[in-house]
Parts: C-alpha cells; structure tokens; sequence
C-alpha cells in the first residue's frame, strides 16, 4: 500500500468486515518477545514506528500509540500525528485509554496469540465500565490486509556446544524435572524463545539480533520433552544433538497438543506465556499452574563457562570499539561523516574479528540531537551529518558464539561545552556509583537504582530509561529476571533480588532534547566480594573501552572516583592494548593516560 494512512485505512475497512469496532496492536509475538522476526512487525507495518516496545489500538474513529519515555521523540518522528495519538506509558495504560474511548456496547478484538492473560483480564475489565467487549480474533486482521506478509523464517536450528554452554541439556531438563517434582506437577510449557534455547542447547537465526529458533517445547516430569518446530528446520546434526528424549513435534501442532492434559498438573509463566497457551490448556482439562518458568532464573545465573565466554568476547569486542572511537574521533572533524557511516565501519571492525554472528540490537548511532531519543534508529530519511559543536553516541553490541555484547560511548564533534562536560561527568558518577556498590543477599535491582541517578538529581535532572537490564549468554542482549531501575519503570525485574553470576548493564543517562545524549554502558557482572568477616556481593566489570576524557571534568569528581576511573582506564590498557597495534595502540594509550 501507497502510505500508512492507506494501511490504517485498510485496517479499519477489515475490521468493520470482521464485526469488529477496534484492535488491539502489540509489538510482540506468540513467544512475548522483544525483537521479532519480519513475519511478527505488525505495529511497524502499520504505524511506521520502528522502536523497540510500543502498542497500538485503533478504532473507527481515531488511533492512538503507546510508547515509554524511551521513544518520546522518535515516536513524533516516525508516526503521522495526523492519523496517530501519542500516549505516554506508564502514566496511562491501553486498558485506561480503552476505557475512555472504546465505543459504548463496542467489540474491541485482540489476537490471543500476542497477549497475556493478565492483559486480557485487565482490558476486558476496563470495557466493561463502557458496556464494551474483548473480543479474540481467530485471524489476525492486520494479516489479512498485508499484501506481502513475509512467512516465518525457514532458516536451520544450530547445536550450541555443551563447552560454550557449561552444562548438557540432559542435565538442564533433568533440573526442571526435579523443580517439577517439588511442585508435583506433570509437565512445564516453555514458550520465551531464549528460554528453549538455552534448555536444549540450541540456537538459530529466526529472529534478527537474538540467535534463536521459533519454537515451543514442554517438559515433562521425567526429564523427556516435546519440541515444537517446523521438522525442516532440523538437520541431521541437531536431531543427534537432542537425543532419544526429545520428540521433535511439528510447531503447528503445538495448540492442539495443549489440549491433552485432562487432569494432568501443568505449569505455565503467566508473564512469558500468551492468554492462547492458558486457553488450550483449560479447554482440555489441565490443572494449570501459573509459575514463572523454571528456566529463567537458571539462565540468568551464568555458571564458569558461560562467564569465561563473556570474557573473552566482552575483549575481543573492546578491541574493535577502540579501533572504532579512534576512527570516529580521526574522520568526523574533517565534515561529510553520517551516522549510518558510522554504522557501516562499527559492523566492519566487528566482522574483522572473525567470529562476529550477528549484532545483538540495531547500533543506535546518533548525533546531535538524535542522541536525545535513547532508542533512536539511524534510517535513510533521518541520517544525519557529524558536525562540530555536537556530541556523537554510539550505542551497540555484537552476538558472538562465546558471548553477548552491549556498550555505549559517547564522542564530543570538536570542543564540548561547559554544560556538556558537567552533564557527562554527573553521568559518570553515577555510572561509578553502581560499579562499586556493595550490598547484602537479598537487594533489588530497584534498591541500587537511585544510586546512578544522584547526581543528577542534585541538579534537578533525571533520565527515563532504566539504569540497567540482564544479559544472556549467546543469547538475549536484554534478559530478565534482573534489572536496575525504578520500581515504576516499563516491565518487571525491579524488586527482583540480584545474585551472584547474574550480567547487568550499567547505562545510566542525560538526555536534552533536540540537543544531545550522554550515557555510559559497561557490562557488569554480580560476584561475591568479601568484606571484613562476612561475604557480600558487588559488581565485576566486563566491558573495557575508554571513557571520553575530553567530556570529563575533573573537578567534580572525588578522589575515590578519580581513582577509580584511572583504575579503569589501567585496565582498559592491559585488557585491549595487546590486541592492537601502531596508530591504534598509541590513540588508546593516550585516551588511558591517568587524569589528575
């Protein structure tokens, strides 16, 4: 179709045809997940939003999108305001928004493939104060109007070594069977894509940035499990890999094989799960169990050769970053360099590494005042130049088979300004902050918060994103259960205790709009660290590139801090300075000489 006035158009002349005064449009799919496969970006295909989490709803008479304070401006950017409502979340909800403008006796539909149950729940409730109703959909209507709907992808499932993963499969099936065992449960659906993966020690490339294969699986009580995947995405190798104990089952069979536990305990995880899973678990008769999966705890908790694995690609993609900040910092003050520049030459020096698999997020390359939107993505239309006076943040990370990347740096384009170098510098106290803290068993991510964002506080500034997200292993760049932010903030992890082996991110930020960006983001590691006679747990850092020290001003740091940026950079020195060599080498040791 010509625009997306005519897809919305579209949209809305199929509804009216299916009976129905509404929609419901989320960014997912049936696996609830983060980035989705081409065949999945409804809300993208209709609205033109390319964010990352967002949701939409139109009705006969207006359309409305919702986005977190991550995606502010570039929501403005990218969706016609003429045709699209902009609504902050989470200071207003679909269900609330639905509740004030949903037709009165309407029928509002929703996939139930795409969807909690918790969601329904909430939204049928809120229609109801309107005498409204949610209605699910046996075919998605934005299907129906997409001309070209791309099909799921056929690409082949991949074995990940026992050595890369530290454990077997057998073994990790054997642990959810016990944790079925505890609970005197019969069966465990799991349907997180990187939660299947990581269970059966496969990885694919179905979904762009994270490696895995679309897919359903249930465990069983004695170790077994039932694999839902298309058979030709299994070759020879992997079906040797799974086993005898592990029935490979078409995936479009999977609904109706939810229907065959008639008196059998089954459990499900109420938040990774769609409404469709619970659906067909009680229509065949199963006591079901709304549980979080076994699996995302275990994952979370990286054991020695997953944290080795880090390690060594956390290095390896230090090396390619610092190759990079030095080609910016060279190129850019001679004019004519564009984000998607920038871009182009971060993925090149990754490749030259040899062993890059994917990027593990679309590189956010941002200049001036692009760098405002925290989710911004460079395209054709938005590309933008390098010029002096502004700030450049770089934003990106790579999937390697040993590990999962994720850094940001920020460049100044020339000489900064006073209030840039004061906003930087706060950022990185608070980026210092959350590096050393301390703190008992028991302690949130949401309790470190606050921490990161004192400095600016002082000032009355904040940023709105979250300080920090979890890391997978080869596997999902923003992984749960973990995360630091406030309690508040987009999705859960907030009040979720922080363990030992557990990866963050450190990324606290500033944001002024139309102006510039700051955030710092190293990778962190959560590790037992002793403390006169008892043993508390802190934060091992992963991520080794320089910090800006043009964008620094000394003299609102404590000596603590400064001693722990020289410390930082020493150590940037030892870690990446082996790897290269001539002009690189030397940039680098100038960017790490000690300040003060």
């Amino acid at each position: 179709m010509s625009s997306y006035s005519d897809r919305l158009k579209a949209l809305r002349e199929q509804l009216k045809a299916d009976r129905l005064d509404g929609f419901v449009v989320p960014l997912t799919d049936e696996h609830m997940s983060e980035y989705v496969g081409e065949y999945a970006q409804r809300l993208a295909w209709l609205t033109g939003f390319q964010g990352s989490a967002g949701n939409a709803v139109v009705l006969p008479e207006e359309a409305a999108i919702f986005t977190d304070g991550r995606y502010t401006l570039q929501v403005r950017e990218q969706v016609d305001g003429k045709d699209w409502q902009y609504v902050p979340v989470p200071q207003e909800s679909i269900s609330g928004w639905l509740s004030e403008h949903a037709p009165q006796g309407g029928r509002i539909g929703y996939d139930p493939w795409l969807h909690t149950r918790a969601w329904v729940k909430e939204a049928k409730k809120a229609l109801a104060e309107r005498g409204a109703d949610l209605v699910p959909v046996p075919r998605n209507p934005i299907d129906a109007v997409w001309a070209d709907h791309p099909a799921p992808s056929p690409a082949k499932l991949e074995v990940q070594s026992d050595m890369a993963a530290g454990r077997s499969s057998a073994d990790k099936r054997a642990e959810i069977a016990d944790w079925l065992a505890e609970r005197k449960a019969d069966a465990v659906v799991l349907s997180a894509l990187d939660s299947i993966a990581w269970a059966f020690n496969i990885r694919g490339t179905d979904v762009v940035h994270t490696p895995v294969a679309l897919s359903y699986a249930i465990v069983h009580a004695d170790g077994t499990a039932d694999l839902f995947v298309a058979p030709e995405k299994v070759t020879d190798a992997v079906a040797q890999h799974l086993g005898n104990a592990v029935r490979v089952q078409d995936r479009a069979t999977f609904g109706d094989a939810l229907t065959r536990f008639a008196g059998k305990r089954v459990a499900a995880d109420p938040e990774r799960a769609v409404a469709a899973i619970f659906d067909g678990l009680d229509a065949g008769g199963a006591k079901v169990l709304s549980v979080r999966d076994p699996v995302v705890l275990a994952k979370a908790l990286k054991n020695p050769a997953e944290i080795a694995g880090h390690r060594a690609a956390q290095s390896r993609d230090g090396a390619a970053i610092v190759r990079f900040l030095r080609w910016v910092s060279e190129t850019a003050p001679k004019g004519g360099l564009t984000e998607l520049d920038c871009v182009a030459r971060l993925l090149e020096f990754r490749q030259q590494t040899g062993v890059l698999r994917d990027t593990s997020f679309d590189t956010i390359s941002a200049a001036g005042g692009h760098g405002a939107s925290p989710h911004y993505r460079v395209d054709e239309a938005s590309n933008a130049e390098l010029k002096p006076g502004q700030l450049y943040l770089v934003d990106s990370g790579g999937q390697y088979e040993d590990g999962t990347t994720d850094i940001t740096r920020v460049l100044p384009i020339g000489e900064p300004t006073a209030e840039m170098r004061d906003r930087f510098t706060r950022v990185l106290k608070g980026h210092i902050a959350i590096d050393t803290a301390l703190w008992p068993e028991g302690v949130t991510g949401g309790q470190l918060d606050s921490f990161a964002r004192r400095p600016l506080w002082e000032v009355g500034l904040d940023y709105a994103h979250g300080t920090g997200h979890g890391v997978g292993a080869y596997l999902s760049v923003h992984e749960g259960p973990q995360r630091i932010s406030t309690p508040n903030y987009p999705g859960s992890g907030a009040t979720e205790p922080l363990r030992a082996g557990m990866i963050c991110s450190n990324e606290p930020g500033y944001y002024k709009a139309g102006e510039y960006g700051i955030r710092i983001e190293n990778l962190v590691l959560i590790v037992e660290k002793p403390v006169e006679d008892r043993t508390v747990l802190g934060f091992e850092t992963l991520t080794f590139a320089p910090i800006e020290r043009d964008l620094i001003e000394p003299a609102l740091l404590t000596p603590d801090e400064l001693a722990w940026l020289n410390a930082y950079h020493a150590r940037v020195l030892e870690m990446i300075g082996p790897q290269l060599d001539g002009e690189d080498k030397a940039w680098l040791e100038r960017k790490c000489a000690p300040i003060g």
